[in-house]
């Protein structure tokens, strides 16, 4: 069956969107029609390559929709179950699974070196850049990577569970345990920034500083939980610590993946505080430290992946926060778009304009 996809034929290539033929289900594999997907800056790390997958591939890993088939052997969903796509299936089996960190799954990524489909226009195969390949109208996806809507998430919302929101709010509660009272600062007003401050918001921090180049985000950020709000300059450490009684924040949450973000927000966490780095930045980021700093600040600085969430335990938390207006999807959303817009997104991502665009199918 022919649908519509945004394809990356080769890093460096624009996207492009075209009819590609997706089989039925197989055994083990469901079926499912897209009702919204997040444009996400890991997508766009797969264009430029800063994260290399094979291509070219469906990209798009952040979803939800409705089954339409399953295949053999799947017996825990049935057309016209809600679902929401998880890019990351943890194996079980991995020695990081069996420690209980699913998040840093050997295997997560595995189904992205399988056929996904083949252009029609030239049978051209194709693979799921994430997985899940969800800038598509269908999708056809290993049953493991498929988690039920939770009762009360309208379904387009829903899609943002899969990566924005799971990131942030684990950042804050799984790898940074912010606890009630601490200060935090945000580094990035993107989706996944938006929903660290949420989150922060909800751990209960007393002061919690948005940080973008854009000043044009400040009325985002504090709709989203900011108390304050600094733009990006040479100073950043300097104004955040005289916003924290010259101390610096417990927890800096970086949420951007470059060089000069990371080194900020680890000057700007107090000494003993800590630095957590979200964001997914090239081989050309270096971020350098001296030992003697390390010893003096005492600070941890720590990478996090996918929230170091496990969804199927963390998305009934979080329907708990939606369900009570603790936690607003709506508000990580700046652009509605057509599949066909995902183009123009990622463009503007690029030179540094988009927020973040839910595609609507």
């Amino acid at each position: 069956m022919a649908v519509r996809a945004a394809v990356l034929p080769a890093v460096g290539s624009p996207l492009e969107i075209a009819e590609i033929d997706l089989p039925d289900p197989g055994p083990g594999q469901v079926r499912i029609r897209l009702a919204a997907a997040g444009v996400c800056h890991s997508d766009l790390s797969l264009t430029n390559g800063t994260m290399r997958l094979p291509v070219p591939a469906v990209l798009g890993h952040e979803g939800a929709g409705t089954v339409v088939a399953v295949g053999e052997g799947v017996g825990h969903l049935a057309p016209g179950d809600a679902v929401v796509l998880n890019w990351a299936p943890a194996c079980g089996n991995c020695h990081a699974c069996v420690l209980g960190e699913v998040w840093l799954c050997a295997n997560a990524l595995a189904g992205a070196a399988e056929v996904h489909a083949r252009r029609t226009s030239d049978g051209t195969e194709l693979h799921p850049g994430l997985n899940v390949a969800a800038f598509a109208e269908e999708t056809v996806v290993h049953e493991s990577c498929v988690l039920p809507v939770p009762d009360g998430v309208p379904l387009t919302d829903a899609a943002l569970l899969g990566c924005a929101v799971l990131t942030g709010y684990g950042a804050v509660h799984h790898s940074a345990k912010v606890r009630p009272g601490e200060t935090v600062a945000v580094f990035g007003v993107g989706g996944v920034g938006l929903a660290t401050l949420q989150a922060a918001r909800i751990a209960g921090a007393s002061k919690i500083v948005a940080v973008d180049v854009s000043p044009e985000k400040e009325e985002l950020a504090r709709g989203a939980g900011a108390t304050d709000y600094v733009v990006a300059s040479d100073t950043t450490a300097r104004e955040i610590r005289a916003l924290t009684g010259k101390q610096g924040v417990n927890v800096a949450v970086e949420c951007v993946g470059r060089a000069v973000t990371i080194r900020t927000a680890w000057e700007s966490t107090r000494r003993g505080g800590r630095t957590t780095v979200v964001g997914i930045g090239g081989k050309d980021q270096q971020v350098t430290f001296n030992a003697l700093e390390i010893f003096h600040w005492g600070r941890t600085l720590s990478g996090c992946v996918y929230g170091n969430s496990n969804p199927a335990q963390d998305l009934p938390v979080l329907a708990d926060h939606i369900r009570t207006g603790r936690l607003d999807l709506g508000a990580l959303v700046t652009e509605r778009i057509a599949l066909e817009g995902i183009p123009a997104a990622f463009e503007n991502m690029v030179a540094g304009k988009g927020g973040r665009a839910l595609v609507i199918f």
